[in-house]
């Protein structure tokens, strides 16, 4: 192709969207499925409505484990290849939930389509890597936030209105539809970001010793482990999001507003950030959200406990914004935080970080919704414990994290 039919590089503002619209198949195809778990099950058969999650969950087992391909894959043929592969394996895995007839094969779809989604996630992290860096990537990722939590904010009403309209296998089309306009879009609006002399060849010793340099790198592992306990609360939150709401507090019609708000308020804080990590730096904005995020879930525990676990609507929801300000301030951080020494290997470094976050938060985060008891004492628990442990492996992985300039 001749250089003159190459896209030119886009404004920063469409850089930001598109990045935004391939990470929000991720939130997507999770949150827009929330209102359609009960009827999934009812029609597929499953007897224990706690197994309803596993639609959630088994979408962060493909996602978990795809993001360990992309990334060398990208850093190989670069990135733009490796994109498309995973929005073609996302639209397959629509197409096969989309017709299951048993939950079995709905399950694997959905482990297809987080093995897709895992495609755009993690290269798109690698995109901006590769234009950025340091105080600039965070902001771009909390820009990238703030756009794409609009999808969020919007899915469960989006599903809910699908549900009204037709049946719970038309939100599937949504996500093919989302899939492709991304395609579209990345193809003819984005040059690649990665050079053909900095890629590297896909073989399996480089891009092994690529992933052990990222797993052997202190300040790496701190933040991505870091990362994946606050996640892993965030993820239990998640998966029994649609029962607090509608079995706990009988609000199944209103469960798509109350879930947006909790999502914009994630939303504001990125956009909070964004301007404040400039001038504050991320390393103490991360501690101070998680010595916050401890405060308040203590203080709620106590309140929760003096109602039996089932403390008024409106404590829960002035509890649960607060706390997803402070998770809202550190998702971005923490990501810029283990990709700071990864540089040189944007690729395999974007591919170790998304896949172990992503794995601690699946085991974590699984076992918080499994625990679903009718009340809202698991999810309390959840993010006070994790995060004092989020608090002490940032100080095991750089000293004190508040102090530091990063």
């Amino acid at each position: 192709m001749a250089p003159s039919s190459k896209p030119s590089e886009p404004a920063f503002a469409e850089f930001v969207a598109l990045m935004a619209v391939m990470t929000s198949l991720i939130a997507l195809s999770i949150d827009a499925m929330l209102p359609a778990l009960p009827s999934i099950g009812q029609e597929l058969g499953v007897s224990d409505p706690n197994h309803n999650q596993y639609v959630v969950t088994a979408f962060f087992l493909g996602f978990a484990v795809g993001q360990l391909f992309y990334g060398p894959i990208s850093d190989s043929t670069g990135r733009k290849p490796a994109i498309y592969a995973g929005l073609a394996l996302f639209i397959v895995g629509c197409v096969m939930s989309a017709l299951a007839t048993d939950y079995t094969l709905m399950l694997l779809g959905r482990v297809l389509q987080g093995f897709g989604a895992a495609g755009p996630r993690t290269v798109s992290i690698a995109m901006i890597r590769d234009r950025f860096e340091g105080r600039g990537m965070a902001q771009v990722m909390s820009l990238v936030m703030a756009v794409f939590i609009i999808v969020p904010a919007l899915a469960p009403s989006i599903g809910q209105a699908v549900l009204l309209a037709a049946n719970w296998r038309t939100i599937f089309v949504l996500f093919l539809l989302l899939a492709a306009l991304a395609f579209v879009w990345l193809h003819w609006r984005q040059p690649e970001t990665l050079s053909p002399e900095k890629r590297r060849p896909l073989l399996l010793r480089p891009i092994a010793a690529a992933m052990v340099e990222a797993g052997r790198n202190r300040v790496s592992v701190a933040y991505m482990v870091t990362g994946g306990l606050v996640f892993g609360a965030f993820f239990g939150y998640l998966t029994s999001a649609q029962q607090i709401f509608a079995v706990v507090y009988g609000q199944e019609g209103l469960f798509p507003i109350l879930f947006a708000a909790l999502a914009l308020t994630v939303g504001a804080a990125s956009l909070v950030n964004a301007k404040l990590v400039m001038r504050l730096g991320m390393r103490a904005l991360s501690a101070r959200s998680l010595n916050l995020v401890t405060l308040l879930s203590a203080v709620f525990l106590a309140v929760a406990l003096a109602y039996g676990g089932v403390p008024p609507l409106w404590t829960f929801m002035a509890y649960a914004m607060a706390t997803f300000f402070f998770i809202g301030i550190l998702f971005g951080n923490l990501i810029a935080l283990a990709m700071e020494p990864l540089g040189h290997i944007a690729g395999a470094g974007s591919a170790v970080v998304g896949a172990v976050t992503t794995f601690i938060a699946l085991f974590i985060g699984g076992a918080i919704g499994q625990s679903f008891n009718g009340t809202v004492l698991p999810i309390v628990v959840g993010f006070g414990l994790l995060s004092i442990a989020g608090f002490a492996v940032m100080r095991w992985g750089g000293g004190r994290p508040a102090q530091q300039p990063a």
